[in-house]
């Protein structure tokens, strides 16, 4: 529930979307608070990073399906 928004009867209003609810039980909160508690520059290079592995894991996949 919002406490402090100035909409905030709106909000305590609003019912849950059931998609929502359905995905954030299998959502894994603790990996988004850590990765909360770094940099917004450590947060960029791991993004950096993440981007690097999967134009990679994309030109392997390019690279199998040509060999086949």
């Amino acid at each position: 529930m919002v406490t402090d928004h100035p909409n905030r009867e709106r909000y305590d209003r609003l019912e849950p979307d059931p998609v929502i609810e359905a995905y954030k039980q299998d959502l894994d909160r603790t990996l988004l608070r850590e990765n909360l508690t770094r940099s917004v520059t450590d947060r960029v290079t791991n993004l950096i990073a993440l981007q690097r592995l999967a134009a990679e894991g994309r030109a392997a996949g390019e690279r199998a399906a040509r060999e086949r």
